[in-house]
């Protein structure tokens, strides 16, 4: 397991704690059964060592994989043997409140109590809803507040342009099409944009008695539109002029600072 780069919010603690418990686990298992193997014995024979390596290599097959783990082909493979594919945050923490994970963490490792388990477990489908929400409500306000209007005065420009040139009887062909091809990119921002509005609304309006359920409409239905919003925003960027744009372009990030 590795844990790259994460942000001051992240910190690696609890599920590095996590992992711990469960290799704790595992190691009382195997313990137990090695010790049932050797039964009366003073030692444990080679014999006796091999018969429990040789039923946990069997009972651990499914989880391992001799290819690229990043492909699809693994995402395949380990839904064809039956393993979960965890996708999203709010389904994985679930799974910390699941019947034989709490009797691990608390019971066999006690390392934490139940109320505890189940306190981390609410404070972090809240944790993530809300930040969820933030940056929905930050990525509304540059939309709205600044790269829209940027994209209505270069149109607006555009069109004053050809029909400042029509006037003097001068072809505006390229203003015109240049015009025609923008129209859609900021259509198609708009029309996310609202979207966005709309479900980032909804989810602020969300039920909060249940907060894995608060949590999976934010990743259900706000992420995706975060997404697509930025999507937009990334096709407009580049047709809009440097002149109109806000915000700092990627070549100016790359090249220029």
């Amino acid at each position: 397991f590795e844990f790259r780069a994460v942000g001051s919010k992240q910190s690696p603690s609890f599920p590095v704690t996590v992992l711990n418990c469960a290799v704790t686990a595992a190691i009382r298992e195997i313990t137990a059964e090695l010790r049932g193997q050797i039964g009366s014995k003073q030692r444990a024979s080679d014999e006796d060592k091999l018969a429990v390596i040789r039923k946990y290599i069997k009972l651990t097959k499914g989880v391992r994989f001799e290819g690229d783990n990043y492909s699809e082909a693994w995402t395949q493979e380990a839904e064809r043997r039956g393993l979960p594919n965890i996708k999203s945050a709010p389904e994985a923490f679930t799974y910390l409140i699941k019947e034989k994970h709490v009797n691990m963490l608390t019971k066999e490792t006690a390392i934490f109590t139940e109320s505890e388990l189940r306190s981390r477990y609410h404070i972090l489908n809240e944790r993530y809803a809300k930040d969820i929400i933030i940056e929905a409500e930050t990525l509304k306000a540059i939309v709205g507040q600044q790269i829209l209007p940027a994209a209505f005065e270069y149109r607006k420009s555009l069109a004053e342009a050809a029909a400042s040139l029509k006037t003097v009887g001068v072809e505006a062909a390229p203003e015109v099409d240049t015009l025609q091809e923008l129209t859609p990119l900021v259509a198609c921002l708009q029309t996310e944009y609202r979207k966005l509005i709309a479900a980032v609304d909804a989810c602020v309006e969300h039920p909060s008695e249940d907060s894995n359920a608060h949590a999976m409409a934010a990743c259900k239905d706000v992420v995706p539109l975060i997404a697509s919003v930025r999507n937009a925003a990334d096709a407009l960027e580049v047709a809009v002029a440097d002149k109109f744009w806000p915000l700092p372009k990627y070549t100016e990030l790359l090249l220029t600072i």
